[in-house]
C-alpha cells in the first residue's frame, strides 16, 4: 500500500519526470497511441471509486454556491482559452495549436484538484461537488463551447466529441460509483489503490502527448509554455477574485481558485488526440504538467501557512 500512496502523492514530480523522459525518448511513450483513451477512462473509473456520496449530499444544501462555481468554471476559463488562442494566431502559429488552448479552457475542473484542496485546507466537499457537476455537464458543455469558440479555426466534430466524453468520462465514473457500493470491507484498500491508478493513467496520457509533440515543443515551446503559465495563473487569480465578489469565506475562496485554475487537461488531451491532431494536444499536455506542479506548490505553501497560523493561535 505504501507504493500506491507514493504514486498518488507524487503525482507532480512523477508527471514532470515522465514528461522530460517523453521529450528525450519519445519512442518509449508512442506505444500508447492506440490506448490513451482507455487510460483516461481508467482515471474516471478510479475517481468514481473514491467519490463519497455523503460529501455530495452535504454540499447539495448550498446549490447556489455550486451553481456559481460551475458558472465560473464554464465562463472564465473558456474566455481565457479563447484569448490565448487569439495570441497564438497573432504569433503566426497554427490554428490547430490555437484550438488546443480553447479545448483546455472548455474542459471541466481537474479531479486532482480535490486532493490539492484537501491538502491546502480548503472546502473539500465543495471541491468534490464542483468537479463532479462540471464533469457530468461536460458531455454537453465542453463540445458546445469548443464549437462556439473554435469553429472559426477548424471544423469541430460536436457529436463525436460528446460521444467520446460519455464513454470515457460519464460511463466509467458511474461504473466506479457502482463498484464502490459493492466493495464493502475492501473499500478502504480501494481508496488507496484507486488514486494511484488515476495518477499512473494521467502520467501516461501527458507523457504520450509530449512524445507525440516532441519536435513541435522544440520549435514553439517557449511561447506556448508562457501562455500556459499565464492561463493557469489567471485562472487561480480570477477564481479567487470572483469568490470574493460572491462573498465566499476564505476556505471556499481558496477552493474556487484551485478549481478554476486546475483544468482537466487530461480530458482536453484525450479529445484533441482523438478528434484533431497531436499538435492540438500540446497545450493540454503542457497545461496538465504545469497545473499539477503549481497545485502541489500551492499545497505546500498553504499547509505551511496553516501550521504557522495554528501555532500563533496556541495559548
Amino acid at each position: 500500500m505504501n507504493l500506491f500512496r507514493f504514486i498518488s502523492r507524487g503525482l507532480a514530480p512523477l508527471t514532470l519526470i515522465a514528461a522530460i523522459a517523453a521529450f528525450l525518448q519519445p519512442a518509449w511513450f508512442l506505444i500508447f497511441k492506440d490506448t490513451f483513451l482507455w487510460f483516461f477512462a481508467a482515471t474516471m473509473f478510479a475517481i468514481g471509486v473514491v467519490l463519497d456520496p455523503r460529501d455530495l449530499r452535504a454540499t447539495a444544501r448550498a446549490p447556489g454556491r455550486i451553481g456559481l462555481g460551475v458558472l465560473t468554471q464554464y465562463s472564465v476559463m473558456p474566455i481565457l482559452g479563447f484569448l490565448a488562442a487569439q495570441l497564438v494566431i497573432i504569433g503566426g502559429m497554427s490554428p490547430a495549436l490555437a484550438l488546443g488552448f480553447i479545448i483546455v479552457g472548455c474542459a471541466p475542473g481537474a479531479m486532482a484538484s480535490n486532493v490539492i484542496v484537501y491538502l491546502a485546507g480548503g472546502a473539500v466537499a465543495f471541491s468534490v461537488a464542483l468537479t463532479t457537476v462540471a464533469t457530468l455537464l461536460s458531455p454537453v458543455l465542453t463540445p458546445s463551447l469548443v464549437e462556439f469558440l473554435g469553429s472559426a479555426l477548424l471544423e469541430i466534430p460536436f457529436w463525436p466529441m460528446m460521444v467520446t466524453i460519455l464513454w470515457t468520462v460519464v460511463a466509467p465514473l458511474l461504473l466506479g460509483l457502482g463498484l464502490r457500493r459493492l466493495l464493502g470491507t475492501h473499500l478502504a484498500q480501494a481508496e488507496v489503490v484507486a488514486p494511484a491508478i488515476a495518477a499512473i493513467a494521467i502520467i501516461i496520457i501527458c507523457a504520450y502527448a509530449v512524445a507525440a509533440n516532441q519536435a513541435r515543443i522544440a520549435s514553439v515551446g517557449a511561447m506556448v509554455l508562457l501562455l500556459v503559465v499565464v492561463l493557469n495563473a489567471l485562472g487561480y487569480s480570477l477564481g479567487w477574485g470572483l469568490a470574493r465578489v460572491y462573498r465566499f469565506d476564505r476556505r471556499h475562496r481558496l477552493t474556487l481558485a484551485i478549481e478554476i485554475g486546475m483544468q482537466n487537461a487530461g480530458l482536453g488531451v484525450a479529445l484533441a488526440l482523438k478528434h484533431f491532431s497531436p499538435e492540438t494536444a500540446l497545450p493540454g499536455a503542457l497545461f496538465a504538467v504545469w497545473c499539477i506542479l503549481t497545485g502541489a506548490g500551492a499545497t505546500a505553501y498553504f499547509r505551511r501557512t496553516r501550521r504557522v497560523t495554528d501555532v500563533a493561535q496556541l495559548p
